[in-house]
């Protein structure tokens, strides 16, 4: 049965993460209803706490109505029983052999590797700063379109490169992009290791679906983890053709949420 519990805190952040360190439960685990804003009064008068609403435990599931058997009817009296004939199944002579799974591979399909002034700079401030954390990758450069460059990382123990949730990746791609545009024209940097930004990207997606699915059932809005500006992107993206919800961001960087709300007009 789904349970809630309220609390209250000097903003709503403060009170969300005293129920999930109350409830001993991750933030994608629950959902959230705003009860009362923060007020911060005058002089410190009148001043209100935030309170919210925290939805914990299994859903429920409509119980589905189970189709009625009709009576089925009486076979009819054979006057006369033909035999059947009988066939024998015929061996095959070699065995179905299994269909190979196509692997995604790491590095999509870009075209050549690029070796120009920015893709050199590039380059260099990674190798020296892989020497610096003593990583060993293999370094490609590519150049999907004019003033945009896609570098990805290859090479064992990639780990320690991307990071919790691509925190270190996100840090790395933005001293690289410094570096490369501290001279010359500005160019955009995407950095990637191990295919890391599509199975991200692919886990939001599904996040956002799920959250959606919340959200449309039992009517109350969701406010999901902190997220990046990509991050916070691909959610929009995925949910702005699914009926019944809208999403906006709330907060600043690197606090910054995307909130997913029940809208019944949307369709």
């Amino acid at each position: 049965m789904r349970q809630y519990i309220d609390v209250t805190g000097k903003t709503e952040e403060e009170a969300i993460n005293a129920a999930l360190a109350q409830l001993s439960m991750d933030r994608d685990d629950v959902s959230v209803e705003l009860l009362e804003r923060a007020k911060a009064g005058f002089l410190g008068l009148g001043s209100c706490p935030a309170k919210v609403r925290v939805y914990y435990g299994p859903e429920e599931e409509p119980a589905e109505k189970q189709p009625e058997r009709k009576p089925e009817p009486k076979p009819e009296k054979r006057t006369e029983a033909r035999p059947e004939k009988r066939v024998e199944p015929k061996m095959e002579q070699a065995e179905k052999k299994p269909k190979k799974v196509e692997e995604t591979p790491v590095v999509p399909a870009l075209g050549e590797e690029v070796d120009d002034e920015k893709a050199q700079a590039i380059r260099r401030f990674l190798t020296g700063l892989m020497e610096q954390m003593e990583v060993s990758a293999v370094i490609k450069v590519y150049q999907p379109e004019k003033g945009r460059y896609k570098v990805f990382l290859e090479g064992e123990h990639m780990g320690a490169l991307i990071g919790r949730r691509g925190e270190t990746l996100d840090a790395i791609q933005q001293l690289t992009s410094y570096a490369v545009n501290r001279t010359g024209g500005r160019v955009r940097v995407q950095l990637d290791a191990e295919g890391y930004r599509n199975k991200r990207e692919q886990s939001l997606q599904h996040l956002a679906r799920k959250v959606a699915s919340k959200v449309t059932r039992y009517h109350r809005s969701v406010t999901l983890e902190p997220m990046n500006a990509y991050e916070r992107h691909v959610i929009h993206v995925a949910l702005q053709d699914v009926p019944g919800v809208t999403t906006h961001s709330t907060g600043v960087d690197p606090n910054r949420r995307v909130v997913v709300t029940y809208d019944r007009d949307k369709k």
